[in-house]
């Protein structure tokens, strides 16, 4: 990965040894950037290489390059990335991460990034399902400390059997030994699953729940949100953007 320099790491680690914070690191232009190892495609383990990679992992080395500063990666389950941000733990986050008001109240984000929704995945025989409302009674995966969760049980609440998982992986493993009926997540992972490892074994149905929009989280009052909205719009303007979209996606018009 371009920006996570081997320098950027010994730094941090010197750092850190002596009893710096991560803000002293950040005066060096070296951030402690976190993600979700197991959100695909934004981020995922390369088995080959043993680097993250994926629509995130390209964006974030992009803003590096252009809002100027290095930075040393470090990935945790998800539901811990938030916190991690709040208490300054990380000076960012880059995982998928939707922008809601809560969020909002404890960490600063980036101008939305990325466009999306929840979506229904059942297996490709299920014919029960087909609306938001055919879960009722239905055992259904979500993702911990995921909005999709918080959507389920403000939604369904008692009339369903909602289990949350620690990692996508799991609930998708879950959907195809039956112990769950359905996956309800974010759209981009449910269709990247069913096309690939999950292909003629699952199917998506019903429509994209809950608009949302993934930002960037940064430490309150941080001095790099300014810059990295900067160099995102730059992106967005000379077609940066589209060629990191096209390649995990494809164009942004088939989406």
């Amino acid at each position: 990965m371009k920006r996570q320099l081997k320098t950027a790491t010994l730094a941090a680690s010197v750092a850190f040894g002596l009893g710096l914070t991560s803000a002293a690191i950040a005066d060096d232009h070296v951030l402690e950037v976190v993600t979700d190892p197991s959100f695909v495609p934004f981020e995922m383990m390369d088995q080959e290489t043993g680097e993250m990679v994926g629509f995130d992992m390209d964006i974030i080395s992009e803003l590096a390059e252009r809002a100027g500063f290095e930075y040393n990666l470090r990935t945790m389950d998800f539901n811990g990335i938030i916190p991690a941000v709040q208490t300054g733990n990380v000076d960012i986050a880059i995982a998928g991460i939707t922008i809601t008001e809560e969020r909002e109240e404890i960490v600063d984000f980036s101008d939305p990034y990325y466009d999306s929704g929840l979506r229904i995945l059942v297996s490709a025989s299920d014919d029960s399902v087909q609306e938001l409302d055919d879960l009722e009674g239905k055992k259904i995966g979500t993702k911990i400390g995921s909005t999709s969760y918080d959507f389920l049980e403000e939604n369904l609440g008692d009339e369903a059997d909602i289990t949350p998982y620690p990692g996508s992986s799991d609930m998708y493993m879950a959907l195809l030994g039956g112990s769950v009926d359905a996956v309800f997540y974010d759209a981009p992972n449910v269709g990247y699953f069913a096309q690939s490892r999950g292909e003629g074994r699952v199917k998506v149905v019903g429509d994209l729940y809950e608009g949302q929009q993934y930002g960037i989280a940064f430490v309150q009052g941080s001095e790099w949100v300014e810059p990295v909205n900067e160099a995102l719009a730059e992106m967005r303007e000379d077609g940066t953007y589209d060629e990191i979209h096209a390649k995990w996606f494809g164009s942004a018009s088939d989406e």
